[in-house]
């Protein structure tokens, strides 16, 4: 065993259970980057097929989103009255219902719905894997562990995109006709109850937080999954585990909303930083580049196969310098990477805007001269590079484990829901903001970059290796 290992009462064989766990838990990050993502290639599709402008297919698009704020908001109170498990089965059960009725509907009503109902499975995800990979996981991993959850979406993402290019090429097209007489968008969705069923099964295995059983007074079961998880046979490591926890959670009682706040800032200020982490994580507009970007490349010149082509290869980046940011979130620290990631997003985004002001013609007719097309290409792919280092893992890493074990569930369901709520503002209004004007939208994503690099500057705290217990509001 390794000094390091010694230190903490963490062995081999109890790094690898934790891995695994928090690998099964982070799947439903891969449902997250599913089903968000898998609209992309069907946005044409499905406005063709019901005939929607502008607005319509805005709501369509980013209606998820509302659903998965209200699965966000009241995952916290579900994990804290059932446990962190069985919550996850319920997220589960709801992505499995979605892809089914999404693949299935016959108006965009219908389809809307289902999509809410999906929104809502993926808001409860976005909240639990987060909240039980960090209570977990020994705090010299945590952060690679709680990275897990990001590389987890935009694997989703990748395997949604590429799945959806696939589905396309087989039919000529998204609103090309596949098996049983259906077109390819709907198989699109019908796809996603496949993984949907996987992480139902998964999350069967896992045990419950730790953390979570103390709370509930369940000590000899927390001492049972200390010692099976990490390994931690000593009755003193055990004792003074248990004991940490218990003193972290002694004031515990029935979690509430007005636990999050204070007389000075309405707010506890550590609630205020997660919130505005949300924020800005959206706020740059980076699931624009997840949502529309197969209709944005094939609007300024790409055919729609080299299209779909683009977006899979940005996913492929994006999953690349995830795995960087991994590799670095426990060595150089949270803040250091937002810092970076803001800096190069903010110079990225405003490239962007450059070449769109480029432009020539309108709508469907719109194009990039000369080489602007490549530079707006490799300026996008730059900005996904800045963000999957940074504010992509380090926001759901921060948001795992910055707040106090009392009030960590509803205070990350609160932030993941104003992250939501964000993510619907940014999808929803883009279609209109890209018909006033592609150099307005991305010029307007980088000024919220370079003010989130202000604001981590100036109040965002270092967590790197601080246990979860020692954290304070």
């Amino acid at each position: 065993m390794s000094s390091t290992s010694a230190t903490d009462g963490l062995g081999q064989h109890a790094t690898l259970r934790v891995v695994l766990i928090s690998a099964a838990a982070a799947l439903g990050g891969f449902l997250f980057g599913f089903d968000t993502a898998v609209i992309n290639g069907a946005v044409d599709a499905i406005r063709g097929n019901f005939a929607l402008n502008a607005g319509e297919i805005g709501f369509a698009v980013s209606c998820a989103l509302l659903g998965s704020a209200l699965g966000a908001w009241y995952a916290g109170m579900l994990a804290n009255r059932f446990g962190r498990v069985r919550t996850m089965q319920v997220a589960a059960v709801l992505l499995v219902a979605a892809a089914l009725g999404s693949g299935m509907a016959t108006a965009v009503w219908d389809l809307i719905v289902w999509r809410l109902v999906g929104g809502i499975g993926v808001g409860v995800a976005s909240v639990i894997a987060p909240t039980y990979i960090a209570e977990v996981a020994p705090a010299r991993i945590r952060g690679r562990l709680g990275s897990m959850q990001q590389l987890a979406i935009v694997l989703g993402i990748f395997a949604a995109l590429l799945s959806d290019a696939w589905l396309a090429d087989a039919s000529g097209g998204a609103a090309g006709v596949l098996w049983m007489g259906m077109p390819a968008w709907r198989w699109m969705f019908l796809a996603a109850t496949v993984p949907a069923l996987i992480y139902g099964l998964l999350v069967l295995a896992v045990p419950e937080s730790p953390r979570h059983l103390v709370a509930k007074g369940r000590s000899a079961e927390a001492r049972v999954v200390l010692q099976k998880v990490l390994n931690m046979h000593s009755a003193a490591a055990l004792d003074k585990k248990l004991g940490d926890i218990e003193a972290s959670l002694r004031s515990e009682h029935k979690p509430r909303l007005r636990d999050l706040c204070s007389k000075a800032t309405g707010l506890l200020p550590v609630v205020w930083i997660g919130i505005l982490l949300s924020v800005f994580q959206q706020f740059v507009g980076i699931n624009v580049i997840f949502y529309y970007s197969a209709t944005l490349w094939h609007s300024v010149g790409f055919s729609e196969a080299d299209s779909f082509t683009i977006t899979v290869v940005t996913s492929i980046v994006n999953v690349l310098v995830t795995l960087v940011a991994i590799a670095l979130v426990d060595r150089i620290g949270r803040k250091p990477l937002l810092v970076i990631g803001s800096a190069g997003m903010a110079i990225t985004l405003a490239a962007m805007a450059w070449c769109f002001s480029q432009a020539t013609g309108t709508g469907a007719e719109l194009s990039l001269p000369g080489a602007t097309g490549m530079v707006a290409l490799v300026a996008a792919n730059a900005y996904v590079v800045f963000f999957g280092v940074s504010w992509g893992p380090v926001v759901w890493v921060l948001l795992g484990e910055m707040f106090p074990n009392r009030i960590r569930a509803t205070a990350l369901a609160v932030a993941a829901s104003a992250q939501w709520l964000a993510n619907f503002a940014i999808t929803s209004s883009f279609p209109a903001l890209a018909e006033i004007g592609l150099s307005f939208a991305y010029g307007l994503y980088a000024g919220f970059a370079l003010l989130s690099l202000l604001f981590v500057l100036y109040a965002v705290r270092e967590t790197k290796g601080v246990e979860l217990e020692d954290m304070q509001a």
